[in-house]
């Protein structure tokens, strides 16, 4: 090769250098960032999962496999979107998802923004990209404008990480300061800690009676926790978790899983395919041959989430799903791959607050989406006298069950 060979391929190398360098701080501007907004089923499936593997948050409900799921079988799933960031005229790189729907399809309020898609996902965070987030959340946000919204609320999102942070700054440019709803914190492990260290939190008195119920249950077997592989044993896990919601208090209520051929088939078609890729389990705990309780993670990233749990309810006295969820504890602790777990559970939890004791802050996130304060300002009143009229009558109706039993 001669000097001047060597001196172009120097030259050519250099400037493909610094035409990939303009290119990432283009991205970081929001330059070459392309925005779309299509019906969830329409996303390239391929791309969505690939942007899960490089998203700078976790939010395990927004996997393709469970969205999806969800979309396709959860009744009342009506004018769902998915608002996508691409990282240019090309789309060879998802950097972006939010999925959202209507306020009236969400929250019976005739106004023209989108609330972030929570059926099913006690999480509402989008994904962005670890690499270009700036970028990618003003993507999201001029998807929603260009499609007619004029905020996003986002309910149950996280509020401790770079996702918020990022739609906070991408909201700056129209003038009306972001305003938080229903903030509230949610028990969450700190997986990195030694699961006897988690356990203690109990204090002494608690654990010497939950290992007094824990022998009680092995008083008809074996007491074994198990966490189902993939295939035949997942199918079995989740049948039983099924079955032991619909047959407490859930089944009762109308509320349970398999209370709606919908919810099954969603939750038939989302788990199995999440626990062949690694990112869900279904953990069982069994006296003997008979299972007494079962709850389904899922995962994503370094993070994992309690989505639910069941348990057999004649056993109750024996404390079945305190049992399960130490066992939980102890596996998630035990897991090189999980910092943490998030409990998806409601403020105040009465069990679960008491043994993880780590807090994950959550609220809904309302963010403007073009200019108009007098708008803004008026939708946020909106749903403050919606979320306090709704709050009055849930309050009234507890107390007249109350006064009724």
């Amino acid at each position: 090769m001669s000097v001047v060979d060597t001196r172009q391929n120097v030259q050519g190398w250099i400037a493909g250098a610094r035409a990939e360098l303009e290119r990432g701080r283009a991205y970081a501007r929001g330059d070459l960032a392309t925005f779309e907004v299509t019906d969830v089923l329409a996303v390239p499936e391929a791309a969505w999962a690939d942007l899960t593997t490089r998203a700078i948050e976790a939010n395990a409900f927004y996997h393709p496999a469970w969205s999806r799921a969800v979309a396709r079988h959860v009744k009342g799933q009506i004018g769902m979107r998915a608002l996508l960031a691409w990282d240019g005229p090309a789309k060879r790189r998802l950097i972006g998802l939010m999925l959202v729907a209507p306020a009236w399809n969400c929250l019976r309020l005739p106004l023209p923004f989108f609330v972030g898609w929570y059926a099913y996902a006690p999480l509402t965070t989008p994904l962005l990209d670890r690499d270009h987030p700036e970028a990618a959340a003003r993507a999201l946000l001029t998807a929603a404008r260009k499609a007619g919204a004029h905020a996003v609320m986002l309910p149950a999102m996280a509020q401790d990480g770079t996702v918020a942070a990022a739609l906070r700054a991408a909201a700056a440019p129209f003038g009306a300061a972001p305003r938080v709803f229903n903030a509230h914190e949610r028990a969450r492990l700190d997986a990195t800690q030694d699961a006897d260290e988690a356990a203690q939190a109990l204090g002494s008195k608690k654990l010497k009676e939950l290992r007094r119920q824990r022998n009680r249950l092995a008083d008809s077997g074996d007491v074994s926790f198990k966490i189902a592989a993939p295939g035949a044993e997942a199918d079995a896990a989740l049948e039983q978790f099924l079955a032991l919601e619909a047959a407490g208090w859930k089944g009762e209520a109308g509320t349970a899983l398999a209370s709606k051929q919908g919810d099954i088939a969603f939750m038939k078609e989302a788990l199995p395919a999440m626990v062949r890729d690694g990112t869900a389990q279904i953990a069982t705990l069994s006296s003997g041959d008979k299972v007494v309780a079962a709850g389904v993670l899922l995962r994503h990233l370094n993070r994992a989430y309690f989505f639910k749990i069941a348990y057999d309810e004649s056993v109750a006295k024996m404390s079945p799903g305190v049992q399960l969820t130490l066992d939980i504890t102890r596996a998630m602790c035990a897991d090189a791959q999980i910092d943490s777990v998030d409990s998806t559970a409601i403020a105040n939890h009465p069990m679960i607050d008491h043994i993880w004791r780590g807090r994950q802050p959550v609220a809904d996130l309302f963010l403007p989406t073009q200019s108009g304060k007098p708008a803004f300002a008026l939708f946020a009143a909106l749903i403050e006298m919606r979320r306090t009229l709704r709050d009055a009558a849930r309050a009234l109706y507890h107390r007249l069950r109350k006064l009724k039993g």
